[in-house]
């Protein structure tokens, strides 16, 4: 008995987008959208492939990160980048040195992703641009604290911890309950 499938693609199903963006990237010519390091060199420890670094952006940018430190965090705990770079592990100096050297050409392959997902209907692409800015008073309804408000907000939080913590008392009573009930079938 296996205590996980033999291959992660038993994990991965067929209508996974992360399948769209693996099929997308590798359908490119890299050297064309003009990526450096798609051809390898001769000397030295090779670089990784452009075009599995482009899969982690666009994963990133279809699931909000934001973060080169939290790209990197994905490829070591979440089982669709894992799948989509075939087990790669950048650092995320790494991650952000390729976006900064390639910034144009990932821009470029953002619109046509973009322009495919929306021709697929996969992205109803109503909303074509957002401007990101965003401007706070000095003194703000969010930046503005008062007791009440900061007991309302640990009440809060001491709510769900304790609903929290009841879940898991319950949880551990059912499955104690379940083993006692095994244990006297077995006798």
């Amino acid at each position: 008995m296996l205590l996980l499938p033999p291959s992660l693609d038993e994990f991965i199903g067929e209508d996974n987008p992360v399948k769209v963006i693996d099929v997308f990237v590798d359908s490119l010519d890299l050297n064309k959208t003009g990526f450096k390091n798609s051809i390898p060199v001769e000397k030295g420890c090779p670089p990784y492939n452009p075009g599995d670094l482009l899969k982690l952006y666009l994963y990133g940018y279809l699931n909000r990160i934001r973060s080169s430190r939290k790209l990197e965090k994905e490829c070591t705990r979440n089982i669709e980048v894992i799948w989509l770079l075939n087990q790669l592990r950048p650092k995320y100096r790494t991650i952000a040195y390729f976006r900064e050297h390639n910034s144009k050409a990932i821009k470029s392959v953002f619109r046509q992703f973009v322009v495919m997902m929306k021709k697929w209907d996969l992205i109803a692409g109503d909303l074509l641009a957002v401007d990101g800015s965003k401007f706070r008073a000095v003194n703000s309804k969010k930046n503005n604290y008062n007791q009440q408000k900061i007991q309302r907000h640990l009440n809060y939080i001491d709510q769900k911890a304790d609903e929290y913590l009841k879940e898991l008392d319950e949880n551990d009573n059912k499955e104690q309950g379940e083993r006692k009930l095994k244990v006297n079938e077995c006798l």
